[in-house]
This record gives C-alpha cells, sequence and structure tokens, in this order.
C-alpha cells in the first residue's frame, strides 16, 4: 500500500544520523507520503541531521531536557506548519560510564538524568503538545523501547529501569490523551548497531545474542522498524491505543 500517510505531517525527534532508528522511521514515513518535521538538541547535532534533510526550514532546535526548549520548540512548529497528524518521540540518554557492570554502580545523578531524558521527556513533550494545541483531533504518539525494560540485559542496568518507566508513562498517557482521540503507543524495537547501542558496554555480544535469538537469524532492519511506526500513524491503527509493540523478529519469544 502506497501514499498511507499523504497529506499528514508528522514530528520526528531523536535523529542522530542514518543508522538512528528515528531515521529509519522518518524514511519510510517520508515515502508513505508524509512531510517531516525534525527536532535537534544543539548545533553540533544539527550538522548531522542537516546532512540527511536538505531542508533549513523543517529542522527545528530542541532540547527535551529545557521545557522553555519545548514551548519555544513547538510554537516554532505550529506557527511554520500548523497542527500536526503525529509525533515520533526516539529520545534517550544515560551516562556511557553506569551502562556496564553491576546496576549498584549506578549513582543518584546519572540515574536521574536518564529517568528526566529518557521517560519524563515523552511526558513533557506530550504536556506541551497539549497545551499548545499542537497535535490534530485525531492524531497518534509513538515512542521508542527495548526488551531491557522488562528483562535484566547485561550490562543495560540504568538505561533498562527508565525504558520501564517510559512504558509506564505510554500507559497513562494514552488513558488521559485518548479523550482527545490521541493515540499514544511503544514500538519495542530489537537491538541493532546505532549510535545508542554503541554506548553500551559490551555491544557487540549483545548485537550477536540478538540476532542469534531471531527467528530467521537476521537481526532487524530500519525499514522494517519504520514500517510499523508508519502503520501506527496511519488509519489502519486507530484501535492500537496504550500497546507496547515488538519489532525484533521474535527475540522476545525465547
Amino acid at each position: 500500500m502506497e501514499n498511507l500517510l499523504a497529506g499528514k505531517k508528522i514530528l520526528v525527534m531523536g535523529v542522530a544520523n542514518q543508522r538512528s532508528i528515528a531515521w529509519g522511521c522518518a524514511k519510510v514515513m517520508a515515502a508513505q507520503g508524509a512531510k517531516i518535521i525534525y527536532t535537534y538538541q544543539n548545533e553540533r547535532l544539527k550538522k548531522s541531521v542537516a546532512k540527511l534533510v536538505n531542508d533549513d526550514d523543517r529542522l527545528i532546535e530542541c532540547d527535551v531536557a529545557s521545557d522553555e526548549s519545548i514551548t519555544a520548540a513547538f510554537a516554532t512548529i505550529k506557527a511554520r506548519f500548523g497542527q500536526l497528524d503525529g509525533l515520533v518521540h526516539a529520545i534517550a540518554y544515560a551516562k556511557k560510564e553506569e551502562l556496564g557492570g553491576s546496576i549498584t554502580n549506578v549513582s543518584r545523578e546519572g540515574y536521574a538524568l536518564a529517568q528526566d531524558i529518557s521517560a519524563y521527556s515523552l511526558l513533557a513533550v506530550a504536556k506541551e503538545a497539549e497545551k499548545q494545541a499542537l497535535l490534530k483531533s485525531p492524531a497518534s504518539i509513538v515512542t521508542l523501547t527495548y526488551f531491557g525494560s522488562e528483562r535484566a540485559i547485561p550490562n543495560y542496568n540504568v538505561m533498562g529501569v527508565a525504558k520501564a518507566a517510559l512504558e509506564a508513562n505510554v500507559r497513562y498517557l494514552a488513558r488521559d490523551m485518548g479523550v482527545n482521540k490521541i493515540r499514544v503507543n511503544a514500538i519495542s524495537a530489537g537491538a541493532m548497531k546505532t549510535l545508542a547501542v554503541t554506548g553500551i558496554k559490551g555491544h557487540s555480544d549483545l548485537l550477536k545474542e540478538s540476532q542469534n535469538r531471531t527467528t530467521d537469524g537476521k537481526s532487524v532492519t530500519l525499514d522494517e522498524i519504520g514500517g510499523t511506526c508508519a502503520f501506527l500513524m496511519s488509519y489502519l491503527s486507530t484501535g492500537v491505543v496504550g500497546d507496547v509493540i515488538y519489532v525484533d523478529k521474535g527475540v522476545h519469544l525465547i
């Protein structure tokens, strides 16, 4: 099916480079007819995104650690593009030194930082989108999570805890935003070589083990994850609310 998202305007937050899951989602949605708007955290990251998106108008600075930055970014987006049909939240961060070894090595500061950027930021952007009426009714919000939210994956540690909180946020947001026909869901993507994964100690072993556990011995692709995101942004998924959809080639089955 082509042009599944024709005429839709969708905000994608979290593209770092061409290997980002956020970029995989953006590519597939654009191929399905959507107009994609992107946010970037700072000028350094803007350079990476600008290499992929040759349209400065669709690049908006937004640091999710700052409520003021979110407010300003969303006001700019609404003024420039009007209301949107969807928002993809693909943002997470933890200190590299705390993604390895024992979780008892995690500091109070590092724990709070991972929760703030990886979990609370979804609430922050949803809250501001609601306040500014940035999203149409109906609309769709999608965030990215990982199986480490449910199982004690080696070295994932504080990020696994943050992803568990993120998934709980999805359920509560889905309940509260659903009255305005805004659906909230998460994609639990399989492990693949992204900038985020390379920050985890022993990531090569993680990627190898994940591939070995897929049903066909092949890792999930960006296009496969992006296809699910496009589905969740489309009218075909209006009955999917507050869910976590696995796109990991069956890794979670074992």
